[in-house]
């Protein structure tokens, strides 16, 4: 188990009491979501899961949020950039859709656990209940959203005390939170946070305080079993969950540097070159064609095909071969937050799963009387009418998580994910790729370098990248900084034991 310390504790004791890979998954998030407070929370918007198990075809479940039915696609009415007049698709009550992290959570669950949800949750409701020490990562954030939490009373009580935020070092509790958590595991199940007592308070809130999300949409909102993408190379298969998770770019990715038969004898700067060609046309379609599959046409096929991986290596190729980037383009964002963990127990049976408030603190707005956090999953449209990811009612905006598994033979072999906002994809196409490509150990294919891009000519290089010389000379604007921070959890080739890596 591993991906947060606290929740990694949590997740193993699970293990040892006979638990397995998915009780002890659920058990480490809902701690993570209790102490890891600005990165993510049962109050976040959710995420994706991937479990694989021995001999078994991979599943995953998405628990992305859902647009309320009052988000209309020009709701937000954003200019031809797609700023929002005071920020309000990010920040604030109208930015928070249904929260999909209990549903998730509990489908895992049901599908896949040994567990009760009595037991998985009492270490978040411990850690809740008395507290914890405040990291220096939540003192600074905090501090930097204090304004704003000064201005909802929920958050008010929460997090400011005579007007101040927890300084690094004290101990936060969350009294409330530990009682919700208490209320549901009493009750056998989270049934009651989207249909019942709890789920009015909650529409309630959002009533009182001019958000979207009503009783109705709390009761219809569904997590729901998807069969996840994946490609061959190697004989390994990289399994992934569909739009609107992020990893359909590292796919697609994948299917290129297969036909390019990245990385051959290629040498650097040439095999940067190679990878980073490939990467940006995967990003310009990204941002061009996909969102929800279940509201507009995602061309999964042809973006997953071995023709188009043809035709987007001659692309690849003849920009090499000319010494010029090939054209691209990119929508970008600052994003930060997100939790990964991955998980895998005796029997093999792996999960890798990853979770966010979006954001620091998500919404920064808080559910009072429930200490529940809101994150601000309508932030993930395009708050621009006529895009493929352009709000609509019941919609389920594109993220960047991927927690990916690799097997081989239908046997799990590699858990990965990636915490960093839009670098998660490009941080999980690079471990992944050192890994089925190039034969890298699990250690050795989190550590290699890394490059990051969103289509255009800006690229974000780890510090001492070999090729930066080169990728300037060609034409990028190359900055030195992190890309991204990569957890895998594999199992050793000849004892079988778990092998984690993190950076």
């Amino acid at each position: 188990m591993n991906g947060h310390p606290q929740a990694a504790v949590a997740g193993n004791e699970v293990l040892a009491a006979g638990g397995n890979a998915v009780d002890a998954i659920v058990a480490a998030a809902l701690v993570a979501g209790v102490v890891a407070v600005p990165l993510t929370g049962i109050g976040g918007y959710g995420g994706h899961l991937v479990v694989s198990r021995p001999g078994q075809r991979a599943t995953a479940i998405d628990f992305n949020t859902a647009a309320p039915a009052a988000l209309t696609p020009n709701f937000y009415q954003a200019d031809e950039s797609g700023a929002v007049k005071d920020n309000v698709n990010a920040v604030g009550w109208k930015a928070v859709g249904v929260p999909g992290v209990l549903a998730g959570l509990q489908l895992a669950l049901d599908r896949f656990g040994s567990k009760p949800l009595a037991e998985v949750v009492k270490p978040a409701v411990v850690f809740a209940r008395d507290g914890f020490p405040v990291s220096k990562m939540f003192a600074s954030a905090a501090k930097a959203a204090a304004p704003r939490f000064a201005r909802d009373a929920g958050s008010t009580k929460l997090f400011l005390k005579d007007g101040e935020p927890p300084a690094a070092g004290a101990t936060f509790k969350n009294p409330e939170l530990a009682t919700l958590l208490q209320t549901l595991a009493d009750r056998g199940s989270v049934a009651t946070f989207y249909k019942g007592d709890i789920a009015d308070r909650i529409a309630a809130s959002f009533r009182k305080n001019g958000g979207l999300v009503t009783a109705v949409d709390l009761a219809t909102y569904r997590a729901r079993e998807v069969a996840p993408l994946s490609v061959e190379w190697n004989g390994f298969t990289v399994h992934t969950p569909p739009p609107s998770a992020g990893g359909l770019t590292v796919l697609q990715t994948l299917a290129t540097l297969k036909s390019l038969g990245w990385p051959g004898r290629s040498t650097e700067p040439e095999r940067t070159r190679m990878y980073l060609e490939a990467l940006r046309v995967a990003w310009t379609d990204r941002l061009e064609l996909l969102g929800d599959p279940a509201h507009t046409d995602v061309p999964v096929k042809r973006l997953l095909s071995e023709e188009y991986a043809r035709q987007t290596t001659d692309r690849v190729r003849a920009a090499i071969k000319s010494g010029k980037p090939i054209e691209g383009r990119t929508d970008r964002r600052s994003d930060a937050g997100t939790i990964h963990l991955n998980a895998v127990d005796t029997s093999g049976l792996t999960v890798a799963l990853t979770f966010t408030h979006g954001e620091y603190f998500g919404a920064q707005v808080t559910v009072d009387g429930l200490g529940l956090l809101l994150g601000h999953g309508l932030s993930r449209f395009d708050p621009r009418t006529g895009r493929t990811n352009s709000p609509a009612p019941g919609k389920r905006p594109l993220h960047n998580m991927c927690p990916t598994v690799v097997t081989r033979t239908d046997n799990p072999v590699l858990a990965v994910g990636a915490i960093g906002g839009r670098r998660i994809v490009n941080a999980v196409l690079r471990g992944v790729a050192g890994f089925v490509a190039e034969g890298l150990s699990v250690p050795d294919a989190v550590a290699a370098p890394r490059v990051h891009t969103e289509g255009d000519l800006a690229v974000l290089t780890a510090p001492k990248h070999p090729a930066v010389d080169h990728l300037k000379a060609v034409g990028y604007r190359v900055t030195a900084g992190a890309v991204a921070t990569l957890t895998a959890l594999g199992r050793d080739a000849t004892t079988g034991t778990p092998q984690p890596a993190v950076r």
